[in-house]
């Protein structure tokens, strides 16, 4: 089905558009195989949600976690059903566990910290596909990600919806797993990609 969509949608570019180039035809088919996959993948988890009747919470993290992820980044899976399954354990078990967990303000803290400490230290992880190579870039994403991070932990202290709560506080902890050096190599991922890319230009 993914190939039919792009195949078809590439078919109608050209013909509008004959002039373009193969670079810019393989850039187009890169932007519209992730839309596709991006919208497959979020049909599947509302799908999902409905059964089991926790759309609202699902939306929310969703929202609380792509806050965090937008600055910081991280680990993209390589195959499509990989992706799908990842995304299936952090966008619907972790709403389910955010409903029923309590943690106290000392937890939440102690957590906080931690998780603070790892995404100022590990942010913003790049990929091979997409390696961050401006310096200024990496500073700000890393500064933001930290400004994010602590605001989080501030209002899951100051909130008292236990859910709201636990999101601001569940959202980092995935993030932090999703950008650590460790879990890259557990999937055999390179890490630091802009190093690799500046090495091979030649880039200081």
């Amino acid at each position: 089905m993914k190939e039919y969509v792009v195949k078809n949608s590439l078919c109608l570019i050209k013909k509008y558009n004959p002039t373009i180039d193969q670079i810019s035809l393989a850039e187009i088919e890169y932007g519209l195989v992730g839309i596709y996959l991006t919208i497959t993948k979020i049909i599947v988890i509302l799908l999902l949600a409905c059964i089991l009747k926790i759309i609202p919470e699902v939306i929310i993290f969703m929202i609380v976690f792509n806050i965090i992820r937008t600055c910081s980044f991280g680990l993209h899976a390589t195959k499509s059903w990989i992706c799908l399954i990842s995304s299936i354990l952090i966008f619907i078990l972790v709403p389910i566990v955010c409903q029923y967990i309590s943690l106290t303000s000392n937890m939440k803290f102690l957590i906080g910290i931690i998780t603070i400490f790892f995404i100022y230290k590990n942010s913003p992880a790049d990929t091979r596909k997409r390696p961050i190579v401006d310096k200024k870039r990496r500073r700000i994403y890393k500064l933001l990600s930290t400004i994010i991070t602590i605001t989080f932990i501030m209002l899951s202290l100051c909130i008292n919806s236990n859910f709201l709560s636990n999101c601001f506080i569940f959202a980092p902890i995935v993030q932090c797993f999703l950008i650590s050096p460790m879990v890259y190599k557990l999937f055999h991922l390179p890490y630091n990609n802009y190093k690799t890319y500046l090495a091979s230009t030649n880039i200081s």
